[in-house]
């Protein structure tokens, strides 16, 4: 299946494919959650857990270094930036 196809799930809601960027922007989305920079799509409230957000801040690092020489330039700019921009606000949390 190319990128540009979508999934369809049971009630009629189109997914965009899974890749290993979506994945990285999901673990971010989280991240985000849990340092309540954005609101929780569930409470639509803003509520930091910052134990949880370290640990999938851990989580991309670890990927960052298992996949290490494995990705394309964009997908290890990507991981880059991320960690760089989750950190930073990590780090200002605390």
């Amino acid at each position: 299946m190319s990128e540009s196809k979508k999934i369809n799930t049971p009630s009629n809601c189109q997914l965009p494919m899974i890749d290993f960027s979506t994945f990285i922007f999901s673990l971010n989305s989280s991240a985000l959650v849990h340092l309540g920079v954005v609101e929780d799509p569930a409470t639509g409230k803003k509520n930091k857990n910052l134990p949880i957000a370290k640990q999938t801040i851990d989580i991309i690092a670890m990927l960052e270094k298992k996949t290490h020489g494995n990705l394309a330039n964009e997908e290890k700019n990507l991981l880059k930036d991320i960690l760089y921009n989750l950190r930073m606000l990590y780090v200002n949390e605390i």
